[in-house]
């Protein structure tokens, strides 16, 4: 079942995948789009295995820069949707189920002009781990990934106007980051830790998985 507010993207996804896949227009950050979007997966599977929380926007900009919009956008969609859709899989869940939520390693790295994504990243990790308390009596689990710079297909660029871009590279490698020389992994190869993460036997539980990409690696 692939969520997105993108119909057209997300029906281009479900036709690759094949007949296995259904795609669903949803904006997380919106409770009655969840609803809509969770009420049709209940109809269609009755219960699910996992969810996937991935959804993110990721827009550089020093706060006092940032419009009203990009921070109410920014919290709405990599946080409050997380929440939201969380909350919404949990009745869905067969026993054994989880919760993996998508972070990033900017959460500890000296990122420059991400003042929102790194807060809503954080902000996701500390409820994935209260989150997972709440899960074990039910026992079902979350875990949160943070993953690092990823290339290759599915792999997004920041949202940003050339010159904030510019910008946002230019002060990285002021405090010592250079995201155009910084080892990258493959997205594929990250999708395939997502999968390990699911197939995890009953008896374990990973609070959290922390990737970067490796140099020198063909």
């Amino acid at each position: 079942m692939l969520l997105g507010r993108n119909p057209t993207k997300i029906g281009a996804v479900a036709a690759e995948i094949g007949q296995r896949a259904t795609a669903i227009t949803c904006d997380v950050a919106s409770p009655e789009s969840v609803r809509v979007a969770f009420a049709a997966i209940a109809k269609s599977e009755g219960k699910i295995d996992a969810l996937v929380n991935n959804a993110a926007v990721y827009t550089p900009s020093r706060i006092e820069d940032a419009s009203e919009d990009l921070i109410v956008q920014t919290v709405s969609t990599n946080l409050t949707g997380a929440i939201l859709c969380s909350r919404a899989a949990i009745p869905l869940l067969r026993r054994g189920g989880q919760i993996i939520n998508i972070s990033s390693e900017s959460v500890e790295l000296p990122f420059a002009h991400l003042a929102l994504y790194q807060a809503t990243k954080a902000g996701l990790e500390r409820f994935t781990i209260s989150l997972a308390d709440e899960l074990e009596d039910r026992g079902l689990r979350a875990s949160y990934l943070r993953a690092g710079k990823m290339t290759g297909a599915g792999a997004q660029p920041p949202e940003a106007e050339p010159e904030a871009l510019a910008a946002f590279l230019e002060a990285c490698r002021a405090r010592g980051l250079n995201l155009a020389q910084r080892p990258a992994s493959d997205f594929g190869s990250v999708s395939q830790i997502i999968r390990t993460l699911l197939h995890l036997p009953a008896d374990l539980a990973i609070e959290g998985v922390m990737l970067h990409g490796r140099s020198g690696i063909c």
